[in-house]
């Protein structure tokens, strides 16, 4: 079931520049806090939705061209939130439960940890400070980043597919690629992200095969209110 599933999401999703990796709720839950739950059994089927660097091209800029007069809020969000309803489309006979990665719970948590579900779904590697032996940071906060076999970190985690009505038991996790595997490299990484995340070289700790157009890193490199402008769009 599982793989009729996916082969029907890599095509609505793949020329939307958009990859669906397959992960059991079960191995998500198993890593975090009971707070961070998703509340599903551990068996249903979830999909973890990222969007390589072709997503601005093969799906913003014609939404934008054809809703411009009905973008209200972050082009991107409204987008991604735009094609993942039509994905459910596709599917009317199983409930598909939709989660974005820009929600909050009325506790003011987010409704998942993004990074935690593409790691467990093999999407990409989950870089945090527990994976580093030698630790320099002391009381500082470290936050952890993924890094994608292919893009390095030119992608964004956007969403979850959720299908409650489909148990896949028997699935088997699939690891992330561990990608940079030196604990030089490691630490570089996580100290490039912590303090230096503008520049944005974290993204190239490896060799990438694909990376955002200028076009792409000038939108994301604007302050959200004025992105609008960028792209054509009045306030």
């Amino acid at each position: 079931m599982e793989g009729r599933v996916a082969e029907r999401l890599r095509g609505a999703l793949g020329p939307l520049g958009l990859e669906a990796h397959a992960f059991k709720v079960g191995w998500y839950n198993a890593v975090l806090q009971p707070a961070f739950h998703l509340p599903y059994p551990d068996d249903t089927l979830a999909f973890v939705v990222l969007s390589t660097p072709s997503m601005f091209d093969k799906a913003l800029k014609p939404f934008v061209n054809k809703e411009r007069l009905k973008i209200i809020r972050d082009p991107v969000d409204q987008c991604i939130s735009h094609h993942l309803s039509r994905v459910k489309e596709k599917f009317p006979d199983q409930r598909v439960d939709v989660m974005f990665d820009y929600e909050m719970l009325p506790s003011r948590k987010p409704k998942f940890l993004a990074q935690t579900a593409a790691h467990v779904a093999g999407a990409a590697y989950y870089y945090q400070r527990k994976d580093v032996k030698l630790d320099l940071w002391g009381k500082k906060k470290i936050f952890g980043v993924c890094i994608h076999p292919k893009y390095g970190g030119w992608f964004a985690i956007r969403g979850l597919l959720l299908f409650p009505d489909i148990q896949v038991p028997f699935l088997e996790q699939p690891s992330p690629v561990d990608c940079v595997s030196t604990e030089e490299k490691r630490i570089e990484l996580l100290e490039q992200f912590n303090f230096h995340w503008q520049d944005g070289r974290y993204r190239d700790i490896i060799e990438v095969k694909e990376r955002y157009s200028e076009e792409q890193k000038a939108y994301f490199a604007t302050p959200p209110a004025e992105r609008l402008r960028l792209l054509g769009l009045s306030q």
